[in-house]
């Protein structure tokens, strides 16, 4: 019984280390969390809409892009038809040759997506070696962005091949952010300041005696 109680425990000491490398697998993997319009057409991980936007803008070499876009790639390439892809073809898989030229108010429009996804990716690298916070925000993000179109119509959407969708995976990755924040409760314990408690002055008692 003690040694089954102290491996629970341990368990869940390590949970946000855990959940850390889940998340960073539904990342880096591109496992599809939603569908939103971009500038490559239609994205649907938090990598692609990343990829996109920092090809648009040139803030990384184009190999930077590839580097992320790869692993995710050979897992799709695998599963499909058993192929891995050709590194000098990744732009083309991902409709990334024209992003430069498609108009940067698709991703205006959907500045919370965007922000919240290179949170998430970042974060989920970052994860791996340090849990923090990041992850979360950006999932956070994302799901705002998300329901704020898909509920509130902002923006308005009349194209309905261009619809936005949540896969029940955004669920799997919402859960595995809260969880990869470290909580130290005993610190949270210690840190709180002790209340004093009030006690009544003998000279106030002995004056209501008398």
């Amino acid at each position: 019984m003690a040694t089954s109680s102290s491996s629970s425990k341990g368990w869940l000491r390590n949970l946000y280390k855990y959940a850390s490398r889940v998340y960073f697998l539904l990342i880096i993997l591109q496992v599809p969390l939603f569908r939103v319009p971009c500038r490559a057409g239609m994205c649907t991980t938090p990598i692609h809409v990343t990829s996109s936007q920092l090809i648009a803008s040139e803030i990384f070499p184009v190999n930077v892009v590839k580097a992320l876009l790869y692993p995710g790639a050979v897992v799709n390439g695998l599963l499909k038809n058993m192929t891995l892809p050709s590194w000098g073809n990744l732009e083309d898989i991902y409709n990334l040759t024209d992003v430069k030229g498609a108009p940067a108010v698709t991703d205006l429009q959907r500045l919370e997506v965007l922000a919240g996804s290179y949170f998430s990716v970042s974060g989920a690298i970052i994860g791996i070696l340090k849990p923090g916070r990041m992850s979360m925000f950006g999932t956070l993000l994302i799901i705002w962005g998300l329901v704020k179109e898909g509920i509130l119509g902002k923006p308005v959407n009349t194209d309905p091949t261009r619809t936005v969708f949540v896969y029940p995976t955004m669920l799997i990755a919402l859960v595995c952010a809260f969880s990869s924040v470290k909580y130290d409760l005993k610190k949270i314990a210690r840190s709180a300041p002790a209340r004093p408690v009030a006690k009544p002055l003998q000279s106030s008692s002995k004056s209501k005696l008398k």
